[in-house]
C-alpha cells in the first residue's frame, strides 16, 4: 500500500518538472490542477495515515516538496506568460503615433481669488493658519465678544449639531484667530483663509456656504494707522498702484473701532457703474481694532497689547473680478463654466 502511494506522489511530480503549458488559459488549467483551493495534491496529505511509521517523515516531506515545486512552476509559467504578453503588446504600439491631447483642468475662480489675496498679506509677513469647521460654541461666539445673549448673535444664523448646542458649523473663520490667540502669545500676524456656513437662503446674491480670508495682527503699539496702511497695500497690489481706499464706521462685536474699507473704481466704465451702483466706491472687507474683551478672554494682556482684524468675502471679490452674477454657478461645478477658468492663473 505505502509503494502505491509514494508511486501516486511521483508522478504528479513528474508531471510537475514536464507540464509546459504556454498560454494564459493553459497556465490557469495547471493552477486549478496543482495550486487551487482544490487541487490533486490536497489528498495526498491524509494519505499518511496510510503509510509504514517508519517512512511517514519521508512521505511528509517528499508530498511537501511536490506541493512546493508545483507553486514555483506555476509563478514561472505565470511570469513567462505575462512577459510574452508584455512583448507581443509592444510590437503592435506605434512609437511614432502622436500622443492622444491631453485635456488640461481649470483651478476654481474661488481658489484662484483666494490664493491671490494670500499671496499679496504673504509677501508682508502673514502666516497662514487653518483650523476646523466644526466649532465649538466657545471660540466661535463666546472668545470674539459675542456671549448667549448679545445681540450680535442676531447677526449670523448658525448651523447647530443636530442634538448640541455647543457645537455648530463656524459662521466665520475668526474661530481660527480665537484657537490662535489662546495658544500663541504675541506677536501674532496670521490670515485664516476657509469655508464657513450660514443658515441663509441660497439665491443669486447669497449662499448658505462661503469663503473668507480673515486677517489678524497683534502686538504691542499696533494702531489704527498700522492697519490703514496695510490694507491700503493689500487693496494696491489688488486693484492697482493708483487705488484710493476710504474707511467708514460700522460695527462688528469683535473689534472697536470697527469699520468698513471701500476702493474707488471711479465711474467712468459701465461695469465700474455697476459695481459701484454709480458711487464709484465698492466695498470690500470689514475691518478693525480688536476688541480688548477679545484679547483678555485668550489669555492675552490687553493693556500691553493691541492689534487690528479684517474680514475679506472670497465669493464676492471672485465675482466682481470675473463679472459672474450668480453666486450659485460657483459651486454647481458645472463643467462648462469651469474650464473659462483654464488660463485664469
Amino acid at each position: 500500500m505505502s509503494a502505491e502511494i509514494f508511486a501516486v506522489v511521483n508522478q504528479f511530480k513528474l508531471e510537475i518538472e514536464n507540464a509546459s503549458p504556454s498560454t494564459k488559459d493553459e497556465v490557469e488549467q495547471f493552477r486549478i490542477r496543482f495550486v487551487g483551493s482544490k487541487n490533486v495534491l490536497k489528498p495526498l496529505f491524509g494519505e499518511i495515515r496510510n503509510v509504514e511509521n517508519e517512512r511517514k517523515k519521508e512521505y511528509g516531506q517528499l508530498v511537501n516538496a511536490v506541493k512546493g515545486a508545483a507553486e514555483a512552476k506555476f509563478q514561472l509559467l505565470k511570469d513567462a506568460v505575462e512577459s510574452a504578453v508584455e512583448e507581443a503588446s509592444s510590437q503592435d504600439m506605434d512609437l511614432s503615433a502622436p500622443p492622444e491631447p491631453m485635456s488640461l483642468g481649470a483651478h476654481h475662480p474661488v481658489s484662484i481669488t483666494m490664493n491671490q489675496i494670500i499671496d499679496v498679506f504673504a509677501r508682508i509677513g502673514f502666516v497662514v493658519a487653518e483650523d476646523r469647521e466644526i466649532e465649538d460654541d466657545w471660540h466661535n461666539f463666546t472668545a470674539m465678544n459675542t456671549p448667549e445673549d448679545h445681540p450680535a448673535r442676531d447677526m449670523q444664523d448658525t448651523f447647530y449639531l443636530k442634538n448640541s448646542i455647543q457645537m455648530l458649523l463656524r459662521t466665520h473663520t475668526s474661530s481660527v484667530q480665537s484657537r490662535v490667540m489662546t495658544r500663541q502669545t504675541p506677536p501674532i500676524r496670521i490670515i485664516a483663509p476657509g469655508r464657513v456656513y450660514r443658515n441663509e437662503t441660497i439665491s443669486a446674491r447669497s449662499h448658505c456656504q462661503f469663503h473668507q480670508v480673515e486677517g489678524l495682527y497683534v502686538d504691542e503699539n499696533v494702531s489704527f494707522a498700522d492697519m490703514k496702511q496695510t490694507l491700503l497695500y493689500f487693496a494696491q497690489e489688488v486693484y492697482g498702484a493708483d487705488t484710493k481706499i476710504r474707511l467708514r464706521p460700522s460695527y462688528f462685536p469683535f473689534t472697536e473701532p470697527s469699520a468698513e474699507m471701500d476702493v474707488w473704481l471711479g465711474v467712468e466704465t459701465e461695469k465700474a457703474r455697476k459695481l459701484t451702483k454709480g458711487t464709484g466706491w465698492l466695498e470690500v472687507l470689514g475691518c478693525g481694532m480688536v476688541d480688548p474683551n477679545v484679547l483678555d478672554n485668550c489669555g492675552i494682556d490687553s493693556k500691553k497689547y493691541t492689534g487690528f482684524a479684517f474680514g475679506i468675502g472670497i465669493e464676492r471679490s471672485a465675482m466682481q473680478k470675473y463679472d459672474i452674477g450668480d453666486i450659485r454657478l460657483l459651486f454647481e461645478n458645472d463643467v462648462r463654466f469651469l474650464k473659462q477658468f483654464t488660463s485664469a492663473i
